[in-house]
């Protein structure tokens, strides 16, 4: 075929992409300059590996996006290889074809999302139709799979992804939520059902759903997207890159166990970390900003560690994610020489130094988290009764019986109250930088102990 495809990736004027309306912040659709970013990452940590090849100049380099939104991500590959591949497959319809068919995949989180995509990357919903411009399909999905999934509901909640079933069991012909991708206990065969038995992803890379409804108090959520990320380990990519909340940083809320396998592996190579979620996703507020990482199966070593604020790189250093004094990520560049400093004490004035007694570190007497076992929608009677404990609570004081203290029992009678003037946000829950985590400090001293 001789004759130009009716094929363009550039000059539209606004990029479409960047209009849409978020689907909710469970699920953010990418702006077209932070999936380039990301790609431009990739092509440099390829290039490094590759003897300073050109990612988007070899034609046998296989890419999925196994959550798929607006297409964004297939998209802007499509038109890097497009340009890349140009000297070698001169004829604008086969290169395209060629790369629509043997190099991007995708899996699409909903029906809604599934037709948004191929719209992005063949032009149509339909892989195989008049308008697309892909003209070496047989069927109208393309490379571009979606079928719906079922919950697996056990006692209330689905025992893949951990939905509440109370939330997400709305019926028939309504959306689910059930990602497929998560709901298989052997990733690698699904995919080769999906695609074949010989694929092999070189690169994975996209933008998962964040969160579901876990039931709980008012607008409580449970993460998901540890789930997507440990999946994709299974694969075996090359590379693989996903922009998530930067709050995996500090655990918490069934992150724990993801926490410590993130930051114990060596094959996280790149985080490039926003402090602010809205210096990469214009409009939306994620409160603990948003990161994204690159992880790179071949080569081990130490990660560079770049922040964000403002619209700037305000700071870069290659370094270990978990240093040699703490059991949690330092999230500031900046803070690694104050912690140093903190965790040395001087031995007796010979210069030499040693790792300060456990019993000697803040972070060991506070808890970041429910320190006495308590639920954050706990309410007490409004009277106090034998063996009650008073407590301070959401819209004012109640008494509960002490023997609902599960934690932290030992300083109930010992200490009274401290109330700082700590919060995470800047009204209804908008998160800005930098944040006050202790302004005027109050006190309330109760009238006897135990409160």
């Amino acid at each position: 075929m001789t004759t130009q495809a009716a094929f363009s990736m550039r000059g539209r004027n606004p990029d479409v992409l960047t209009c849409i309306a978020n689907l909710s912040n469970d699920e953010v659709f990418t702006p077209p300059e932070l999936a380039n970013r990301m790609l431009d990452t990739l092509a440099e940590a390829w290039a490094a590996d590759h003897g300073g090849a050109d990612l988007w100049a070899d034609q046998t380099v296989r890419f999925l996006d196994p959550y798929t939104k607006s297409g964004v991500f297939l998209r802007e590959i499509t038109r890097r290889l497009t340009d890349g591949l140009a000297s070698q497959i001169h004829d604008l319809q086969e290169r395209v074809d060629h790369i629509l068919t043997k190099q991007v995949f995708g899996i699409a989180t909903t029906h809604l999302t599934s037709l948004l995509a191929r719209r992005s990357l063949y032009c149509s919903k339909h892989a195989a139709g008049t308008h697309s411009i892909a003209k070496a399909f047989a069927s109208d999905a393309g490379n571009i799979w979606f079928e719906p999934t079922e919950h697996a509901w056990v006692e209330g909640k689905c025992q893949s992804c951990g939905a509440s079933q109370k939330t997400l069991d709305r019926g028939e012909g309504l959306e689910t939520h059930a990602y497929a991708f998560i709901h298989t206990d052997d990733i690698k065969t699904w995919i080769a059902g999906l695609f074949g038995g010989d694929m092999q992803f070189d690169v994975i890379i996209g933008n998962p759903p964040y969160q579901f409804s876990d039931g709980g108090f008012g607008a409580s959520a449970a993460p998901i997207y540890q789930l997507f990320v440990e999946q994709v380990k299974r694969l075996e990519p090359r590379f693989f890159s996903m922009v998530i909340p930067a709050r995996w940083f500090t655990g918490g809320k069934g992150l724990d166990d993801f926490r410590l396998s993130m930051l114990t592996d060596r094959r996280l190579r790149v985080i490039e970390d926003y402090l602010n979620s809205s210096d990469a996703f214009p409009g939306v507020e994620l409160q603990g900003g948003i990161c994204f990482f690159l992880w790179d199966r071949d080569h081990p070593g130490d990660c560079r560690v770049t922040t964000h604020y403002g619209g700037q790189a305000v700071s870069s250093l290659t370094r270990p994610l978990l240093e040699e004094s703490a059991d949690t990520f330092i999230r500031h560049n900046g803070a690694l020489p104050i912690l140093k400093k903190v965790m040395a004490v001087e031995n007796g004035g010979r210069g030499n130094m040693l790792t300060l007694p456990d019993d000697k570190q803040f972070m060991r007497l506070v808890s970041p988290r429910k320190p006495f076992g308590l639920a954050t929608n706990v309410r007490g009677k409004p009277t106090p009764f034998p063996n009650s404990v008073k407590i301070y609570q959401f819209g004012g004081v109640g008494y509960i019986d002490k023997e609902a203290v599960t934690a932290g029992t030992e300083v109930v009678d010992e200490w009274r109250v401290f109330i700082g003037g700590a919060h995470g946000g800047q009204g209804h829950g908008r998160d800005v930088y930098p944040t006050v985590v202790l302004g005027v400090l109050s006190t309330e001293v109760g009238d006897s102990p135990g409160e």
